[in-house]
């Protein structure tokens, strides 16, 4: 916890990856609820151009700012490229969402010099963390 805690209390920018558009979607309350935490969010969907009046990208290379933390919202098997795209970018944190887990891009990130958490709700563990 207190490595999570850290990790939260440090970072100032989070890209979403799988941010949804549609308000009842895990992702989307998750990116909103780190928006009004204070955090500079840049949700990555290819598929939209702006969600919650906030630019999207097609990929984490396209962001045109420093990310400190990749939150993901990709099936399990989905996740390498996506890992891949961190380590290339400079990100200091992998973050997989609740119930992604992927033993072989959490080691390509760690063998990167990345942080990684698994399996946790960024949103639940901020609250947790009181931040």
């Amino acid at each position: 916890m207190r490595q999570i805690k850290e990790i939260l209390g440090q970072a100032r920018s989070i890209a979403v990856v799988g941010f949804s558009p549609k308000d009842n979607r895990p992702s989307n309350m998750v990116g909103r609820y780190l928006i009004e935490a204070g955090y500079r969010v840049f949700p990555v969907n290819p598929g939209q151009s702006e969600i919650c009046g906030l630019p999207c990208y097609p990929n984490l290379v396209a962001i045109p700012e420093p990310v400190d933390i990749v939150d993901i919202f990709r099936r399990p098997e989905e996740v390498l490229p996506v890992v891949e795209e961190a380590i290339g970018i400079g990100a200091r944190v992998v973050w997989m969402q609740q119930g992604i887990v992927n033993h072989e891009a959490a080691a390509l990130a760690e063998a990167a010099g990345l942080t990684v958490i698994m399996d946790r709700c960024l949103k639940v563990e901020h609250q947790l963390a009181g931040l």
